[in-house]
């Protein structure tokens, strides 16, 4: 590992069942949405179905297929998501 990270961000029922809003995740070079939310789900398996869950990356809505990079804001949320 190389020290780079993103930032992810939690919201409604995905915090709820992590327990936090934002933590900060190890990531070695450029990967694909899909394989940081399949990383997600298999640390946080209570999220249930990583493919159902909606991205978000540097304030943009991103397709699982996109790029996320060392340094990127990710926000994870539900279809239909409250606060």
């Amino acid at each position: 590992m190389n020290g780079a990270t993103v930032n992810l961000l939690y919201f409604a029922r995905v915090a709820e069942l992590i327990g936090k809003r934002s933590e900060s995740w190890p990531i070695s070079g450029v990967t694909t949405g899909a394989q940081l939310l399949a990383e997600l789900q298999q640390r946080y398996p209570q999220l249930g179905p990583a493919p159902r869950l909606r991205l978000a990356i540097n304030h943009e809505h991103a397709k699982s297929t996109e790029p996320v990079q060392p340094g990127d804001e990710v926000a994870i949320f539900e279809p239909v998501t409250g606060g």
